[in-house]
């Protein structure tokens, strides 16, 4: 299936929403963490498969704002999970010359989990095969209103004229994604129908991709179909096909 991809139009960004933990959990006859830690390898597979194929910047969305909602036992459960799987893959991320960044309110995450985070950011800073995007604490609708909240500040003080603080261009750089381009495939697993409150700016015009594989089971081979599906279609951004073709 790898040979079916043309590595000259790979997406530059993939997005994914690893969805279904809980779920293969439950069949399993399991508590809910039993799947997050499973999740791990769909995780890694995901992170060696884009980054050996070349794609440039890969988002994971590993903890929603809505997630705190959860009970508390399974929070506890995940961030000690997040802390611990940070410290064994930091050595891969800097062998394979991945960076690591974090989107989301990271103020709100355990005291352990910020050090944690931000020692293997620094550590990873410098590398430039793939960038790794986790977000954690993350909601698309808290990223529009905090990029609101500063621009809103910027005018205040005179930085910013109101006219500018309506162009696009210029809200883009108060998002926490301003150094990373909008994915062109968004991908979710386990067969749900929905964006859960993520990247809502930043997926405008990205290529919807629904696995219908639980995420603990997601392996290479699915993100390679989602990869050729996505290489199958046409993205007009507003056009019509015969516009593009006279391009």
């Amino acid at each position: 299936m790898k040979e079916a991809i043309d590595l000259n139009s790979l997406p530059e960004h993939i997005a994914i929403i690893m969805d279904g933990n809980g779920r293969w959990a439950k069949r399993k006859g399991a508590m809910r963490i039993f799947g997050h830690k499973n999740a791990i390898k769909a995780v890694r597979e995901a992170i060696e498969s884009s980054a050996e194929l070349g794609v440039k910047f890969l988002t994971l969305y590993a903890f929603s704002t809505e997630n705190w909602g959860r009970p508390t036992e399974e929070i506890d459960a995940l961030m000690q999970l997040l802390v611990s799987t940070i410290r064994k893959e930091i050595k891969s991320l800097t062998k394979n010359n991945i960076k690591l960044q974090v989107i989301g309110e990271m103020n709100t995450l355990p005291a352990i989990c910020q050090q944690e985070l931000e020692e293997a950011m620094q550590i990873t800073a410098q590398n430039t095969r793939m960038t790794l995007v986790i977000a954690l604490s993350y909601s698309g609708r808290w990223d529009i209103l905090n990029a609101v909240k500063n621009i809103a500040l910027e005018v205040a003080r005179g930085a910013l004229s109101a006219q500018e603080a309506g162009e696009a261009e210029i809200f883009n750089r108060y998002l926490s994604t301003h150094n990373i381009p909008d994915p062109e495939l968004l991908i979710r697993t386990s067969g749900e129908m929905r964006v859960s409150n993520f990247l809502l700016w930043q997926i405008a015009y990205s290529e919807i991709y629904v696995s219908p594989v639980l995420w603990p089971d997601f392996r290479r081979e699915h993100l390679y179909e989602a990869i050729i599906a996505y290489q199958k279609r046409e993205r007009r951004f507003g056009k019509t096909s015969e516009q593009l073709n006279n391009v």
